[in-house]
């Protein structure tokens, strides 16, 4: 088994992945930007073990990633909400997501700045306001040529337009 952790390098990058670099992390986060802030909602969205899903989130709580509070709606549950710290993480997740775009496979979502509706531009630029709006100033809405089919409570939520940030309704 590989360890997480890359003792003798001296980099900024090694010590970040260390922190978002294990399986399904980025996933995680990305689903945060997105509003899952439930436990059953990452599980279900992700298909991710619940096991693995317990052991990210509490790496993400004690990295300062994530705040993790009492859901006020469930007894004894939990929402995981990302922090400053996680939300500085906005600018590497778009750049993974485009790059995707661009070598893998289309992202099923456009990113829109919230105040005029442009699409943001690969760099994450509103270029119509010449600005890079932060995350909660920016929305999602699915792409036209993508369809998906998963059936899941986030996944129909995202169906419509959301704004980043923002809890997603999944019931």
């Amino acid at each position: 088994m590989l360890g997480n952790d890359y003792q003798g390098q001296d980099c900024a990058l090694a010590r970040a992945l260390e922190v978002v670099g294990e399986r399904w992390t980025l996933l995680i986060i990305r689903d945060a930007f997105y509003g899952v802030q439930r436990f059953s909602d990452f599980h279900t969205h992700l298909d991710i073990p619940r096991a693995v899903l317990t052991e990210r989130l509490n790496a993400l709580v004690t990295a300062g990633i994530f705040d993790k509070a009492p859901d006020p709606a469930h007894a004894g549950r939990h929402q995981y909400v990302l922090t400053a710290r996680g939300k500085d993480l906005w600018p590497a997740l778009h750049g993974l997501l485009t790059w995707g775009s661009r070598h893998c496979a289309d992202n099923s979502l456009v990113f829109r700045h919230c105040a005029c509706g442009t699409a943001l531009d690969d760099n994450g630029t509103c270029r119509h306001c010449a600005l890079t709006p932060e995350p909660a100033d920016i929305y999602t809405e699915p792409r036209a040529s993508r369809s998906t089919a998963r059936t899941d409570r986030v996944a129909a939520a995202l169906r419509s337009p959301h704004r980043l940030l923002e809890p997603l309704a999944t019931g």
